[in-house]
């Protein structure tokens, strides 16, 4: 086991550092989820409805609430570094990859509960570590808390909230061209729901899990049930038959294979952050039950590398609290091959 520095909260005394030895993960015949500590001890900066992602052979952690710098993560050496921060504060998006740079779109900004959403895309550059204000987002179509994937070189947003949590529960769907900057207008999706991401395998995009935020006093009371899909072939929306097994919002969702990962999140049913992983085959449209995370977290993204799907930061409890620091990777049983140390 590596020694490893953690916040303890301490009621309302404030907080402190401690450490202790990460304990080895229970083996399962699927495999297991493990912790990963950087070998100089470096840390990501904690911090929740953010974005981790890869991109050129590294990892990013980015946004959250704050102006917080982007954490780096070099799987080779397993080494955090700081990069830039963005020009204001981005949080709740799911962010994509496209010609090596890294898209913000459809993040709220500000502060808990009224957050407008950001007025323009954010473009990270990796190889220059410098943020850039992009396109404009039209309008009539802002909004955060979307679910965002990439297909044949356009970028798809998919429902969100219009006011932060409170209201204005979006069913749109839209196209952006991050060539052009040009927006295009598609079908709605069967239903709203914010606090969800949204992932594609073969020719379909599948949007699971999230809820329709009602703040102050409906925050978690509505979450959505039903996986929506769209075929881009067909160019229409169907929902599937069985529903999300545990409900829950603020999850990263993750295509592998022939399936689709819904990871952690937050409900009102419980304060502790959820620790389930369930996966959807795609054609077989049943769910499965994965070994459940080390850590429960919400508000974080995840990341397949090198056969193993990498989570890191994001939230403990329901909530903004506390911020996690840890990153934990699962690797199937019987996977050959080291995670992180080579090139």
């Amino acid at each position: 086991m590596k020694p490893y520095c953690f916040l303890l909260l301490i009621g309302l005394f404030g907080s402190f550092t401690a450490c202790r030895s990460l304990p080895s993960p229970q083996q399962t015949s699927q495999g297991s989820w493990w912790f990963q500590v950087a070998d100089d001890q470096s840390e990501p900066v904690a911090r929740h409805e953010a974005s981790f992602i890869e991109a050129g052979g590294k990892f990013y952690l980015s946004g959250g609430r704050g102006i917080r710098p982007v954490s780096i993560f070099d799987p080779v050496s397993k080494q955090w570094t700081q990069g830039a921060k963005p020009p204001l504060e981005l949080h709740h998006f799911q962010s994509i990859v496209f010609e090596g740079k890294i898209y913000v779109i459809g993040a709220m900004t500000g502060g808990y509960p009224d957050e407008p959403p950001a007025t323009h895309v954010y473009i990270y550059h990796p190889g220059e570590d410098r943020w850039e204000k992009s396109h404009e987002i039209p309008k009539d179509r802002r909004r955060g808390s979307t679910g965002n994937v990439l297909y044949q070189g356009k970028i798809y947003v998919s429902c969100g909230i219009e006011v932060g949590h409170m209201k204005g529960h979006s069913k749109w769907f839209d196209e952006y061209d991050p060539q052009t900057g040009q927006w295009r207008r598609l079908p709605d999706a069967p239903r709203p729901r914010d606090h969800f991401q949204a992932a594609v395998v073969g020719n379909k995009m599948y949007v699971a899990g999230g809820r329709l935020s009602k703040a102050p006093d409906s925050v978690f009371a509505y979450p959505v049930a039903p996986v929506d899909v769209y075929d881009f072939q067909k160019k229409s929306w169907s929902t599937l038959p069985k529903p999300l097994p545990t409900l829950r919002a603020g999850h990263t969702v993750l295509p592998f294979g022939k399936e689709i990962w819904v990871i952690g999140g937050e409900s009102g049913d419980q304060q502790a952050a959820h620790d389930e992983v369930e996966a959807l085959h795609t054609r077989t449209l049943d769910w499965r039950s994965l070994p459940s995370l080390n850590q429960g977290r919400h508000g974080t993204s995840a990341i397949l590398w090198r056969g193993s799907v990498i989570l890191a930061s994001g939230c403990g409890q329901r909530g903004g609290s506390p911020e996690l620091h840890t990153m934990e990777f699962f690797r199937s049983a019987g996977q050959k091959g080291a995670t992180f140390g080579q090139p």
